[in-house]
């Protein structure tokens, strides 16, 4: 079943990026007492997704942080390395890149694409939601192919 508004987060761990590395955390603590934007991506430095997606929820930032967003996320079926280095390239500190590297997330969520045509294998599909103290208040899924809802800017037209 796909997760939907009104759920819980499923508690699986995530890595997040930090300057010192790779750092474990379970997605139950992250999310506790915050309301955070969180975006995925088919797959870090994949054209769309740095072209338009990162981009979109840095540019954003301090829109959505005036609107009642604590924290901006970015999850994708990638490591901790790749985000990291994908968020000092394409992102900035606004942003906070949670790996997926297992899918635990994506899997959990129902919330998948086969990238196998393209040789990625299975990924989380494209989308954000708006969780607040772990529960989706807002949840936002692309069409297959298609970048429209999961934008900042259609999330601030939500907020």
């Amino acid at each position: 079943m796909t997760i939907a508004v009104g759920n819980k987060l499923p508690d699986v761990k995530l890595m997040k990026a930090t300057e010192a590395g790779p750092e474990a955390v379970q997605a139950g603590e992250f999310f506790a007492g915050k309301k955070v934007a969180l975006f995925s991506v088919p797959g870090a430095f994949t054209p769309t997704c740095s072209a338009k997606h990162l981009p979109s929820y840095v540019q954003k930032a301090s829109e959505l942080k005036a609107k009642g967003i604590d924290e901006i996320a970015c999850t994708a079926v990638n490591d901790a390395f790749v985000m990291g280095a994908w968020n000092r390239a394409d992102g900035g500190e606004d942003v906070t890149m949670l790996g997926d590297g297992n899918g635990d997330l994506a899997q959990a969520l129902d919330l998948t694409m086969d990238g196998s045509g393209f040789g990625l294998g299975q990924r989380g599909s494209r989308w954000s939601m708006v969780v607040n103290d772990g529960t989706v208040e807002q949840l936002f899924v692309e069409a297959a192919g298609e970048y429209k809802v999961s934008s900042a800017e259609h999330m601030l037209g939500e907020l």
